[in-house]
């Protein structure tokens, strides 16, 4: 059997990587991996390949930096390229960047078989790019690998009942990620603090392109740090967008250049509490036990919400700071199944090779 993995961004390496150990165990299969190249800085893409030993992509195709429509329609035109040469059984992709879409796109219309890893998973904002992606994914996949019950009733919710694709509840491989990487925690180059900091991480467009909301989110982490370690690594388009503005980062904050995950894993390991407005950094707060304050106004991981670890508060000043007053003196019990236990790879794999092969005439 022979998968193609697509992938373009950090999230999407990590949870690759976890799939490609997995593939690596068993005879009979192999992964061809495409880098789509969304994700291209040095810090924010080729340290994770070589940290987590991720298998080389066998073809890197450089995308980058341009608008939506010209990215997916370039990396559609790419991804069936290699396609058509490598006739693969399945089509891996995941999550809900460009990349994912485009390679969703090239499979279904090449007739090869879909499979969407973290599928089901809904804000129910429109505006969202991602949203979109997810969805129109979903829609086209052949198998769909949802990391939670909350993603299969959104499918059920939505009539997939009727569509002829195969839905189940794998767990997320982001924990499996956790569960491995954890004792491999690697501290950040000159980083002096040693615990009881917030770790806080802010990349979404709707708060970096958005001038009143990035000055409240900029301020109020000022303020906080006044009494509390604030450490935020500063992702590039968050630091072009503060240039932009105008709006100056006070000193008290300790700001880093972009982490690699292993680095990542040591400040969540040693944080006391996480601010982001991340999707993947809210459930790795939860893997690492920390309580999480999300700065979005909607979140897809609601189990989060539900069970007390996380807060949403979006920009506004007042909702952050009593979430910190709240996380400060509440104790918190994460002994909780809600992602799988570690074991999503597994369940990922044995489900590709029982659900069947597939070859098409590719010319």
């Amino acid at each position: 059997m022979k998968i193609i993995t697509i992938v373009g961004a950090r999230p999407q390496f990590i949870k690759a990587a976890v799939l490609s150990r997995e593939i690596i165990k068993r005879k009979g299969i192999k992964e061809i991996i495409i880098h789509t190249g969304q994700h291209y800085d040095k810090n924010m893409s080729a340290v994770f390949f070589e940290e987590m030993n991720i298998p080389k992509p066998d073809y890197n195709l450089n995308i980058n930096g341009l608008t939506h429509g010209a990215m997916t329609g370039q990396m559609l035109e790419k991804i069936e390229a290699v396609l058509i040469k490598e006739k693969p059984d399945w089509v891996l992709v995941y999550g809900d960047t460009n990349s994912t879409l485009a390679g969703a796109l090239a499979a279904k219309k090449l007739h090869i078989k879909l499979a969407h890893v973290e599928a089901g998973l809904r804000s129910f904002n429109m505006k969202m790019p991602e949203e979109v992606n997810r969805i129109l994914t979903d829609r086209i996949s052949d198998i769909l690998f949802c990391p939670t019950a909350a993603a299969i009733t959104n499918l059920d919710k939505e009539g997939y009942k009727n569509i002829d694709t195969k839905i189940l509840l794998s767990g997320d491989v982001m924990e499996d990620a956790a569960n491995f990487y954890r004792s491999e925690e690697k501290k950040p180059k000159g980083f002096k603090l040693e615990t009881e900091f917030i770790l806080s991480t802010v990349h979404r467009a709707e708060n970096t392109d958005d001038k009143n909301k990035l000055t409240k989110i900029f301020n109020t982490l000022s303020k906080v740090s006044k009494t509390k370690p604030v450490v935020l690594p500063l992702h590039p388009r968050t630091k072009s967008k503060l240039i932009e503005f105008n709006i100056k980062i006070d000193n008290s904050i300790t700001i880093l250049p972009p982490v690699s995950y292993l680095e990542m894993v040591y400040l969540l390991n040693n944080s006391k509490m996480v601010i982001t407005d991340s999707g993947g950094v809210q459930k790795e707060a939860f893997f690492f036990k920390k309580p999480c304050i999300t700065l979005r106004e909607e979140t897809e991981w609601v189990e989060l919400i539900e069970h007390g670890f996380n807060k949403i508060a979006g920009s506004n000043p007042k909702i952050i700071e009593a979430a910190i007053l709240h996380f400060n003196t509440k104790k918190l019990d994460f002994d909780i199944n809600l992602y799988g236990q570690g074991t999503a790879a597994k369940n990922i794999i044995e489900n590709l090779k029982a659900f069947g092969q597939h070859k098409v005439n590719l010319t």
